[in-house]
């Protein structure tokens, strides 16, 4: 038995010499943890160069990736958040009125109060920041109280009637009526104020050759209504016409008041698309 040890060991010492490590190297390997960096003589002679790389733990092994540090995912969205709570309180309500127990009915009151808070909290915020912030305040343009809208209605009429004897200098008035137009029998006596006031010229177009009380020198339509651009034979009908520009400016049709038109003559020529609103 001891005989078979012995050839076992000299064996052994016998393969490891043929392959140039000696019996110390492989103990002092074995012994070496992964992480072990003493720089031995040894080390130096088998890991630089024999070249023998991890076998010997010469290679350090490579940190594996941390999983843990990868990014967490983003937040959701305030959107889906909004989403995800209308959809709750759908459920809520559904399951109330199908299922009406006690627990069911009491869950989606709760739940309804708690978006009601949340609402009133925002509407609050809403008007302090209004407060606090006068350009955010569209109010300020278009006023909704009661003395602060008489206020800006009078301003805006006085501005109105300004511009438009301003304006009676350059645009004169079309006005295409019929003598069996009801309508324009209303109409004829408020165009007619109008025109006085502010100092417009109209000119009154007969569709049908008929005449008029209100403006006796009245013309029969030759043309006139075509070139004004207007498609429909519907009366009656305004067209502001620019003299300098030889533009027409198609005003409105059917019964206007004094009011509606010099608003609209107003807008069509004294502000800008989407200023004015």
């Amino acid at each position: 038995m001891k005989t078979a040890i012995r050839n076992a060991i000299a064996l052994a010492g016998a393969l490891l010499v043929v392959s140039g490590v000696p019996i110390r190297a492989q103990s002092s390997a074995e012994d070496r943890s992964p992480d072990a960096t003493d720089p031995s003589p040894n080390q130096d002679f088998y890991c630089g160069a024999r070249k023998l790389g991890t076998w010997f733990y010469c290679d350090k092994p490579k940190p594996r990736p941390n999983t843990k540090s990868a990014s967490a995912p983003s937040s959701t969205a305030a959107s889906e958040r909004l989403a995800a709570i209308a959809k709750e309180l759908d459920e809520l309500k559904a399951r109330a009125i199908l299922e009406p127990s006690e627990e069911n009915v009491a869950a989606y009151i709760r739940f309804q109060r708690e978006q009601l808070d949340r609402a009133s909290m925002f509407s609050d915020v809403w008007q302090r920041s209004m407060w606090q912030n006068p350009e955010l305040d569209y109010t300020l343009q278009r006023p909704v109280s009661t003395l602060a809208k008489r206020a800006w209605i009078d301003n805006r009429r006085a501005e109105q009637e300004q511009a438009l004897r301003n304006l009676s200098k350059r645009y004169g008035i079309f006005y295409f009526y019929a003598q069996s137009c009801g309508a324009c029998e209303i109409f004829a006596p408020i165009l007619k104020s109008l025109s006085m006031n502010s100092g417009f010229n109209v000119v009154a177009v007969s569709m049908d050759g008929g005449p008029n009380r209100e403006f006796p020198n009245y013309v029969v339509d030759v043309g006139q209504h075509a070139k004004m651009g207007l498609t429909s034979k519907a009366t009656p009908a305004l067209v502001l016409y620019d003299t300098v520009a030889r533009r027409p400016i198609p005003i409105g049709t059917g019964i206007l008041s004094a009011d509606e038109i010099t608003e609209r003559i107003f807008t069509l020529t004294s502000t800008k698309v989407g200023s004015d609103f």
